[in-house]
């Protein structure tokens, strides 16, 4: 059986790119992806939690405000009892000020995220992640649409 991946993206990013690229990355290493859309309120997104039971949960974020919004977000997700231990990753430009972006990195990942990923950086770490939940351990990294 796949993992089940809940992708979303802030309540300000209106960007569907990104989402369908990430999706089409986790779908080709594995996951069932079910893929919330551009500027999804913080309410959907917690209601897509309980609904979907996810196993894991991508952010990805292209706008710049990845940090403030991403930061209200996970708060949001780990008070839900049922996401306190799930996977959450974060990925995408987090600030319009790249060099903060590997602070802010830190600081998202001290809230609550499992993994942040800033200016499409680790992506061959993000897909070992992705392979891990569908089982297939190391084998080689499949690059998707790159």
């Amino acid at each position: 059986m796949k993992p089940k991946a809940l992708l979303t993206t802030i309540p300000s990013d209106a960007h569907n790119w990104n989402l369908i690229y990430i999706q089409l990355l986790m779908e080709e290493n594995g996951a069932e992806v079910i893929n919330l859309g551009a500027c999804t309120a913080y309410e959907e997104i917690e209601s897509a939690c309980l609904q979907v039971l996810p196993d894991f949960i991508v952010v990805s974020t292209v706008n710049g405000h990845g940090f403030i919004e991403g930061r209200e977000l996970i708060m949001r997700i780990r008070e839900i009892p049922q996401m306190k231990n799930i996977p959450v990753y974060l990925g995408g430009k987090l600030s319009t000020d790249q060099a903060e972006s590997d602070k802010y990195a830190l600081e998202l990942e001290a809230a609550g995220y499992t993994r942040v990923y800033c200016e499409n950086k680790d992506e061959k770490a993000f897909v070992a992640e992705l392979r891990k939940f569908a089982g297939k351990g190391k084998e080689s990294f499949k690059p998707g649409i790159l």
